[in-house]
């Protein structure tokens, strides 16, 4: 056969995935797993949500619509953004997609050219390395380390930066840490961005789940505007995962050419799907406060529970649903950890490394389950702790 395009051999997939589909098998073999390895709220949407769905298909709109998303969307994104960022943006720099990744993986398309670096974070989504790499561009780390608090270090990126240099992707709050940067951090990166004309991908798809101060888009800052594409999406602040429904907020010499790859992928995003994501948007019945209201009691609970664990060490996150274990203390791998909670406890999570190799002492546990689960897996995972209690700290 003849050989297959040379990009795909630098692209990864995610470990999340991969931990789900031996997680489905052990089931299908009658065994009870707890799921906590996939980044996916327990929730639905809203009523008034899928009311508008059932209305917008009723009425026919099941049809080709504009390839950048119809303007009642965009506009009512443009208000959402005011209401809960304080940012202004144009509708027309709004361009929809299935799925933020997709959003993601087009912008990246856009930018990058052969040999150009992109700074992202480690740990962080396995994507921004993948997609980066499979443009022909270098992906460079930047490291979230615990003794910072899993802040990125702007004298690090300043270190990093380049004449190659096109990109800084950030992610807040981050994936898989929890941690929502700080203001300080933030304005010292769109500083750097802003000196060496550099773009900002700011990844904020978990930009409604904090658990403290009002969160701060990049968008914010002095001559960000220009220098920003903001990628987001209904998966996660809406439960809307299934729905593949994401969107970018780009400078408007971005959004043109997301315009133009979207022609050439995807055409249009499924119009009943804009309708509904509008009503979404609006949220009469407050779902979203809701349910990071429950994500809030849920993370305590969780947080505090792990810690008691036997060489687990879980500082309760910022932001987003994951708890980011430290469990050197185990004296195993977080491989084994993990193999060991998945085979003999029946509790699926993955190992840091999944995240970058700045994550191999820790694991991710998603705490988008009920607080009864969520007490059920730390149980089991106390009986199998035996395995390494008493284990000689280190590897």
């Amino acid at each position: 056969m003849r050989s297959l395009a040379a990009r795909l051999s630098v692209m990864s997939g995610e470990g999340a995935l991969s931990v789900f589909a031996r997680a489905k098998e052990l089931e299908r073999q009658g065994r009870s797993i707890i799921h906590l390895e996939l980044g996916e709220p327990d929730f639905h949407p809203a009523s008034p949500v899928l009311d508008a769905l059932e209305k917008a298909l009723r009425a026919g709109k099941d049809r080709y619509c504009t390839v950048s998303g119809i303007l009642a969307l965009r506009e009512e994104l443009a208000a959402y953004l005011l209401r809960t960022r304080r940012i202004q943006v144009d509708p027309g720099n709004i361009v929809l997609a299935p799925g933020c990744k997709l959003s993601l993986f087009l912008t990246l398309m856009a930018i990058v050219n052969p040999g150009d670096e992109v700074l992202y974070p480690d740990p962080g989504f396995p994507g921004y390395a993948s997609i980066t790499a499979g443009f022909g561009g270098v992906p460079v780390a930047y490291e979230l380390c615990e003794r910072n608090g899993f802040q990125p270090d702007p004298d690090e990126i300043a270190a990093k930066i380049t004449p190659h240099t096109k990109a800084i992707l950030t992610c807040s709050p981050n994936n898989p840490t929890g941690t929502v940067y700080t203001d300080a951090v933030q304005r010292r990166i769109a500083e750097l961005a802003v000196k060496h004309d550099l773009y900002v991908l700011s990844d904020e798809i978990y930009a409604r789940i904090i658990y403290g101060d009002d969160y701060i888009s990049m968008f914010s800052y002095p001559g960000m505007p220009e220098h920003t594409v903001i990628i987001d999406g209904f998966s996660k602040s809406f439960a809307m995962t299934g729905w593949r429904l994401g969107y970018a907020v780009a400078p408007p010499e971005i959004a043109e050419q997301l315009d133009l790859l979207a022609i050439n992928t995807y055409t249009c995003v499924a119009e009943f799907t804009q309708y509904a994501a509008i009503e979404a948007l609006r949220d009469t019945s407050g779902s979203t406060p809701k349910m990071v209201k429950e994500f809030s009691g849920r993370r305590e609970q969780f947080a505090r529970e792990l810690n008691e664990i036997p060489g687990f060490r879980c500082p309760a996150p910022d932001g987003a649903f994951y708890a980011w274990v430290n469990i050197a203390g185990t004296g195993m791998s977080a491989e084994e950890v993990c193999r060991i909670m998945l085979e003999e406890a029946g509790v699926a999570a993955i190992p840091g490394a999944a995240f970058g190799s700045s994550g191999r002492e820790f694991v991710r546990f998603s705490f988008a389950s009920s607080n009864a689960t969520l007490h059920e897996a730390v149980e089991r995972i106390h009986k199998v702790s035996t395995a390494w209690q008493g284990a000689p700290a280190g590897r």
